[in-house]
């Protein structure tokens, strides 16, 4: 990256930051506090990561000269059955147990689903209420936001209570303006339809046409594509939606 340069030879600013221009002539604000803090706070992660190992690795020795640790586990698992036997019968130990764990698993089961309806309830508000309410799907995109979650909700994530944004390689996006701390919503959006091979077929104002009108093609001919009615599209799910604009390039039309 290097500093954008004024024809006067003075560093360009935005909003306080110098304007760097990557490889890709992307301009990004650099912002150099949130980076000094951004990189204090991974020291100090580092540092927590280091304490846990050091921690981790004393409590491993109680373990040295055990070369089976399945072998050993067994060992106090025989042990344990011999001291249950004066209570119950040997061979109805393991009976017993199961019964026992069916109770709880039971007991809890509607106290799980609850927890992960909750979960689904919390992804879908934040992810599908992010999709919804994203500046830039509603400025730069020539399809709805459901679409737009159709094909890219899939990158998404909430961990610890907040979005964290993933590439097609499972590798976290990271913001270019704050080096070091996460992409923001939009940001992300961004980044995923720049990597999109079909992305002409879904930006505004690149040849993709997001009214439902056929094209004009001057002479009043057809043009060979595929056409489809309005309600047709209206009646397919947003997967559906998508592919019939991005891959089978099928042209909206109202009915005559």
């Amino acid at each position: 990256m290097k500093l954008k340069m004024d024809d006067a030879g003075h560093v360009v600013v935005s909003d306080g930051k110098p304007v760097y221009v990557d490889d890709a002539g992307k301009e990004v604000a650099f912002d150099y506090p949130a980076t000094l803090a951004t990189i204090s706070r991974l020291n100090g992660e580092a540092k927590g990561h280091r304490e846990r190992a050091e921690a981790a690795e004393t409590s491993l020795k109680a373990f040295e000269g055990i070369s089976d640790p399945a072998a050993a586990i067994k060992a106090l698992q025989t042990v344990k059955n011999l001291d249950d036997k004066k209570l119950v019968d040997a061979g109805q130990v393991e009976t017993v147990r199961n019964e026992a764990i069916a109770a709880v698993e039971a007991k809890y089961k509607p106290v799980v689903e609850r927890a992960e309806k909750l979960e689904r309830d919390l992804y879908n508000e934040k992810i599908g209420g992010s999709f919804a309410r994203s500046k830039y799907i509603a400025d730069k995109l020539a399809i709805p936001s459901d679409m737009v979650q159709a094909r890219f909700g899939q990158n998404f994530e909430v961990k610890d209570g907040r979005i964290v944004a993933k590439d097609t390689n499972g590798n976290q996006i990271y913001s270019r303006s704050k080096p070091g701390e996460p992409a923001d919503f939009d940001e992300a959006i961004e980044h995923l339809v720049d990597a999109y091979p079909q992305k002409a077929h879904i930006l505004k104002g690149s040849g993709s046409r997001g009214d439902g009108k056929q094209p004009n093609n001057g002479g009043g001919g057809g043009t060979g594509e595929k056409t489809m009615t309005r309600e047709a599209f209206n009646k397919l799910d947003p997967a559906a939606q998508m592919k019939a604009m991005t891959v089978d390039k099928i042209q909206v039309v109202d009915a005559a």
